[in-house]
């Protein structure tokens, strides 16, 4: 999956992004403003190897052993696609997309769209295709900010230098719609495109609840003891995995039940459980 996701990456990046000269982000778009920049003999493929890898070795101590060599065999193998599809197939990326032509919106989709599934796959099996998150992880906190922060300034910063070493915003500005594309795409990859939701039901009525969510679902749940901060009334915290498809049911069911039970719904990426079943009813 890490060899699928570098080949992935390379052909978002050299298929969509380099013929347009739109810019991916951290250390790949900085990858190809430098070679851009340079001579022909110092490509895309020469700058992905050279800027990541001491990245990845730096922040080796911090993410182990494991981790340092899946990203670095990830890079190893975006570079090898990217120098494979420029110089080696018989695909012309000189001048415009084969796919996407010289439309730029399009290119910045759909380049952002595919790289962001490189980037997700990899994430998701254990590697990086970015140096620049290692060093989020490190630095962020000694700078109090997020490490999404850290990249997102990261990222600004090198829009800005690419608008003023080319003279020109339009570019750098489509290269923001390629980043919010690969971001999204990513957390899709990532995290499910159904995330899982929790229901934390708040009620005193328990055990009428629990027996007909059970029911209904099929699915356990987890009752923890509470305490109205106001009223000292006691109540109970019923802790429950559900799908999206599920929401309304368990509501009526709730509600029924108890009418003044008071329902919470959040957001879960993921869920870990060897008996849970999610069916969608």
């Amino acid at each position: 999956m890490l060899t699928l996701a570098g080949i992935v990456n390379a052909i978002g990046v050299t298929i969509f992004l380099a013929p347009v000269k739109l810019y991916d982000s951290g250390i790949s778009g900085t990858s190809m403003l430098f070679s851009q920049l340079t001579p022909e003999t110092l490509s895309l493929s020469f700058f992905l190897l050279v800027l990541n890898v001491p990245l990845f070795l730096y922040g080796y101590r911090k993410q182990g052993k494991r981790f340092t060599f899946y990203a670095i065999y990830t890079v190893a193998i975006y570079s090898l696609a990217a120098w494979l599809i420029t110089d080696v197939l018989p695909v012309d990326v000189s001048i415009a997309s084969p796919l996407a032509g010289t439309d730029l919106l399009l290119c910045a989709l759909f380049g952002g769209a595919v790289s962001g599934i490189g980037s997700g796959l990899a994430i998701r099996y254990g590697g990086a295709m970015d140096g620049i998150e290692v060093m989020a992880v490190i630095f962020a906190k000694r700078l109090g900010i997020s490490v999404g922060t850290f990249v997102m300034i990261y990222n600004v910063v090198l829009y800005v230098i690419c608008g003023i070493v080319l003279d020109s915003w339009i570019l750098p500005l489509y290269s923001i719609v390629t980043y919010a594309a690969a971001l999204k795409t990513v957390d899709f990859i990532v995290d499910g495109l159904d995330r899982a939701k929790c229901a934390i039901i708040i009620t005193s009525l328990p055990d009428e609840i629990c027996k007909t969510l059970s029911a209904a679902f099929e699915s356990g749940m987890t009752r923890i003891a509470a305490k109205g901060g106001y009223s000292g009334a006691e109540k109970t915290m019923i802790y429950f995995i559900l799908n999206r498809f599920q929401i309304t049911r368990m509501k009526d069911i709730v509600h029924e039940i108890d009418p003044g039970a008071y329902i919470i719904i959040n957001e879960v990426a993921d869920v870990f459980s060897n008996n849970l079943k999610q069916e969608k009813n």
